[in-house]
């Protein structure tokens, strides 16, 4: 369990996806900073440190990170919160 959320049995197939990881930016969103684009919150992918934009945000390059690529979990990069969301099965992992 990660944040107090339930794991759910179906997440659990992807956890070993899960590496540690170092962000490969810690200034925003690696898609839109080259074009200036805004974005609300930062994600983590916790395969290869990809860092992207949330859902909320216009782009995003969280999502089309983890389509692309087949990454299926990220973990939230906003102070005072410490979760996993599972793109694939759209659940806390």
């Amino acid at each position: 369990m990660s944040g107090g959320y339930p794991v759910s049995a179906r997440v659990d197939r992807h956890v070993d996806w899960i590496r540690t990881v170092v962000p490969r930016t810690p200034f925003g969103c690696e898609e839109c900073l080259p074009i200036g684009t805004r974005w609300v919150h930062l994600r983590l992918c916790l395969t290869c440190g990809h860092v992207g934009c949330c859902d909320s945000s216009a782009m995003r390059h969280a999502r089309e990170h983890a389509g692309e690529l087949g990454h299926p979990i990220v973990s939230s990069m906003e102070r005072g919160e410490d979760w996993r969301w599972c793109y694939v099965d759209e659940a806390f992992a």
